[in-house]
């Protein structure tokens, strides 16, 4: 169940995570030009509102149906998603997430059907006519029956967090926030849920602080810093570069394992989240985008003008929370908290490799699975494939490179795409089922720290053995 909600919170983050940069440029013009912005601007701030209106929809459509369908399915979802933002006032990014990916799936279907059908020649006619009407009918039914679903979804979830807000019980998200970002649904929920309803808020108010639920660092960060202190082995001598990687980086799957070493280490997390939420709302704190990655940098980016005091002090109060409630928790629940000893619990629970390992049960491992064959090209792959898995490729190239082994590429990758061509794959062991649906016929090493994990000297070791 875990792997399936995982599997459709990555489907819906998948469909944003490639264009935070055009939302990042949308928030630094609204930012900007705005009436309430730093430098208001009447005529570039007329690039707001059809940004948010119509090109951000499009592109989230655009990839959400080239991920089902390759480009015709892009181009079609793109077409179709059309009938949704013209029939509504607001922004359709949760329109364009239904719509974009559906018709991509109808486009499939129709070339499967099609496929061996086609006379010689005609091949090209009947690929465009195909698109052009099936993307006009899929408009149209759109415009007529899913706009004024969606509309309903979002007033209703709107309806909600205001009920919310209006009784102050907002700070209580984090406890649904908290737990799921530890199990690697961080990207579903800040870009899949929380950045529509921003979004949506930024037109109507300037700012959200929906964009600070996810986002915000400080839990993590006090969490680092007790283990900095408090910490044993491994887990405490890594910390201090988790709290720079975590903080400033903005990669906030480096502190989860930390948390999964010991999961009473979940109530910290969830009183600092909360009480950064309390703090955002009660001093009118906002963004004016997504801020991604979630590092303080990023943040202080896309601050509203007025939000930066307010920024700085919940962001302060969610890490002191956090790591005045974990301090007690490191030390006196759990008889051992080192990361190597976690590791090998996972290894009894969780068919962890150490290693170079069999693939487990599910995966069909090809000769190279075996643990003898040339290894030409490794993945890291994390949930989005942009912030741990990015490092931990950095980390295998160093220490490859260092051991002067050649021939080997090295790419960082999402979990649920993994090229076929992969012949070794490096991830988390939380997201150990999905690599192996993705890559069957790949290795897998599974790891619980990204920057520490003993499994990488164990690997480069065999890599220079086998190569």
């Amino acid at each position: 169940m875990k792997e399936r909600v995982q599997t459709f919170g990555r489907f819906l983050s998948g469909m944003v995570m490639p264009n935070i940069g055009a939302f990042i440029a949308w928030g630094l013009i609204a930012a900007l030009f705005i009436s309430t912005g730093w430098c208001p601007n009447e005529s570039f701030a007329r690039l707001v509102d059809p940004m948010s209106h119509m090109l951000l929809p499009l592109l989230i459509a655009y990839t959400g149906g080239k991920v089902v369908a390759g480009d015709r399915g892009g181009v079609i979802g793109a077409i179709a998603s059309m009938g949704v933002i013209v029939a509504s006032e607001n922004p359709m990014f949760l329109g364009a997430m239904v719509v974009g990916p559906v018709a991509a799936w109808v486009i499939k279907k129709f070339d499967k059907m099609m496929e061996g059908h086609i006379p010689a020649g005609f091949e090209m006619l009947v690929n465009n006519f195909s698109i052009g009407i099936l993307g006009a009918i899929l408009a149209i039914l759109a415009m007529l029956g899913i706009t004024p679903l969606v509309t309903g979804l979002t007033n209703l979830m709107s309806a909600g967090v205001q009920a919310l807000v209006d009784h102050s019980l907002l700070p209580l998200t984090s406890i649904l926030i908290e737990p799921a970002k530890v199990l690697f649904l961080n990207n579903a929920m800040n870009h899949g849920i929380f950045s529509p309803l921003g979004i949506q808020q930024v037109e109507e108010a300037g700012k959200s602080i929906f964009f600070l639920l996810e986002a915000n660092p400080g839990p993590g960060l006090g969490i680092l810093l007790a283990y900095c202190i408090a910490g044993k082995g491994s887990a405490k001598s890594s910390a201090p570069g988790a709290v720079i990687i975590h903080f400033l980086g903005g990669i906030h799957e480096i502190y989860f394992p930390y948390i999964l070493m010991n999961p009473f280490l979940l109530l910290a997390v969830i009183a600092g989240g909360a009480t950064g939420v309390l703090t955002f709302s009660l001093l009118d704190v906002g963004l004016t985008s997504a801020a991604s990655p979630g590092s303080i940098l990023a943040l202080t980016m896309m601050a509203e003008r007025h939000s930066y005091l307010g920024l700085f002090i919940g962001v302060l109060l969610s890490a002191a929370v956090s790591f005045i409630i974990a301090m007690p928790l490191l030390k006196f629940m759990g008889k051992d908290t080192s990361l190597e000893e976690a590791q090998a619990q996972k290894d009894a629970m969780k068919r962890q490799a150490k290693g170079i390992a069999d693939a487990p049960a599910k995966t069909q491992p090809s000769s190279a699975g075996k643990g003898n064959g040339k290894i030409k090209k490794i993945a890291f792959a994390c949930d989005a494939g942009m912030g741990s898995s990015a490092m931990g490729a950095t980390v295998l190239k160093k220490k490859i490179a260092a051991a002067g082994i050649e021939g080997i590429e090295v790419i960082h990758t999402p979990v649920s795409s993994i090229p076929a061509d992969v012949q070794l794959v490096v991830t988390h062991q939380e997201l150990g089922e999905r690599a192996a649906h993705s890559n069957p016929n790949a290795e897998l090493v599974l790891i619980t720290n990204f920057l520490a994990a003993p499994e990488y000297e164990t690997l480069v070791a065999d890599l220079k053995k086998r190569n």
